[in-house]
C-alpha cells in the first residue's frame, strides 16, 4: 500500500475515533446532542444535569478504549507468534483462564478490590496461556498453528465447565459474577482505571520494543535464526505482554471476544503483516469497535443496553466464519 492510502486511513481512523467517542458521550439512556457535548466537555457551567451525565460517561468512554486497544494489540501479538490468523485471547483460553481464575477468587478467597481482581485474573490468564502451548507442543511435529487452536478451544471449553461447576452451587458468587462474565465496560470507573493504565501502557511498551524481532519472527523461526533472533526468548516475551495485556482488561471488563481475531485481520489485510503498521492501526482499530460496540448497545437496548461483550460476538462470529473459509479455500 502507498503511502497516501496510508494517510487516507490513518486521517478516516481519526474521524472514525472522534465519531465514537461523541456518540460514547451522547448516547444512553438519556440522549444528548453533540452539541451539548461539547459544550459539556469545554463549557465552564458543571451544575448542570447534561455537565453530570457527561462526566460520569466520561470514565466508560476511556475504559473502552483503553481495553479495545489492549485487546486488539493482544490478538496481533498472538497471530504473530504463532503464525495462525484465528488466534485471539478467548479463542487461545486465556480469557476463560482469566474468567476462572476471578470465580475461584470471588468463591473462596472473597476478593472485591480491582488490585485484586486484576492479580487473580492475571494469573489465570498465564496458567491458561503455559497449559495450552504445552498440550500443543505434545505429539508428533510439536507446535503447529492448528494444534494450538485445537488445544486452545478444548481448554476454553473444559475451563467453562469448571467456571460453572463452582459458580452454579453458590448463589453469591453467581450474583457477583454473572454480569461481569457476559463482559461489559458499563462499570468502569476512575479507581480501576488508575491501576490498569500503568499495567497496558508498560506492555505496549514491551511490544513496541519487540516490533523489529517480531517481524523477523513472522518470516519463519529458522529465517529468523538465521537472523540472529533468539526466538525462544522474542516469543515468550510477545507472548507475556500479550497475556498481560488480555488478563488485565478481563479482571475489569470481563471476557470480551473477537476484538482481538476481528482487528488484527483487518490490519493485516490492508497493510500487510508488518508489525509497526499491525500494533498502532490494531490499538487504534480496537479502541473504535470497543467503543462503537458499546454504543450499538446502549442504542440497540435503550432505555437499558445490551452488553458490549455480546455485540462483539454478534458482529465477529461472521467475522470468524468468513476467516475459516478463507483459510480452507488457500
Amino acid at each position: 500500500m502507498n503511502r497516501e492510502k496510508q494517510i487516507k486511513i490513518f486521517i478516516l481512523c481519526i474521524f472514525a475515533m472522534i465519531l465514537v467517542v461523541m456518540a460514547s458521550l451522547s448516547f444512553g439512556a438519556r440522549k444528548i446532542g453533540f452539541t451539548d457535548v461539547i459544550t459539556a466537555l469545554v463549557g465552564t457551567e458543571t451544575d448542570t444535569l447534561v455537565s453530570r451525565i457527561v462526566q460520569e460517561r466520561i470514565p466508560r468512554t476511556i475504559f473502552s478504549i483503553v481495553a479495545g486497544s489492549a485487546l486488539a494489540v493482544s490478538g496481533a501479538i498472538m497471530q504473530t507468534i504463532t503464525r495462525n490468523p484465528i488466534s485471539d485471547p478467548s479463542i487461545l483460553g486465556v480469557n476463560t483462564g482469566a474468567s476462572l481464575a476471578v470465580v475461584a477468587g470471588i468463591a473462596w478467597f472473597q476478593i472485591n478490590t480491582y488490585t485484586q481482581y486484576i492479580f487473580v485474573a492475571v494469573i489465570g490468564a498465564f496458567a491458561a496461556a503455559i497449559f495450552v502451548y504445552g498440550i500443543a507442543s505434545l505429539g508428533y511435529g510439536g507446535i503447529t498453528p492448528v494444534k494450538l487452536a485445537l488445544s486452545g478451544a478444548a481448554t476454553s471449553a473444559a475451563l467453562s465447565s469448571m467456571v460453572s461447576a463452582v459458580m452454579l452451587p453458590r448463589t453469591e458468587v453467581m450474583n457477583a459474577f454473572r454480569f461481569w462474565q457476559v463482559g461489559s465496560v458499563s462499570g468502569a470507573e476512575w479507581k480501576g482505571m488508575l491501576l490498569l493504565l500503568p499495567i497496558v501502557l508498560i506492555a505496549f511498551l514491551i511490544v513496541v520494543c519487540m516490533i523489529p524481532s517480531l517481524n523477523m519472527i513472522s518470516l519463519g523461526d529458522e529465517t529468523a535464526k538465521g537472523l540472529g533472533v533468539n526466538v525462544n526468548f522474542v516469543r515468550g516475551v510477545a507472548a507475556f505482554a500479550g497475556v498481560i495485556l488480555c488478563g488485565s482488561v478481563t479482571a475489569l471488563a470481563g471476557p470480551i471476544g473477537f476484538v482481538g481475531l476481528m482487528i488484527p485481520h483487518i490490519v493485516r489485510m490492508l497493510f500487510g503483516s508488518d508489525m509497526k503498521y499491525m500494533i498502532p492501526f490494531s490499538a487504534v482499530g480496537g479502541a473504535i469497535l470497543l467503543t462503537g460496540s458499546d454504543v450499538i448497545g446502549r442504542m440497540i437496548g435503550s432505555p437499558g443496553e445490551l452488553e458490549v461483550g455480546v455485540v462483539t460476538a454478534l458482529i465477529g462470529a461472521p467475522v470468524l466464519i468468513a476467516i475459516v473459509r478463507k483459510s480452507k479455500g488457500k
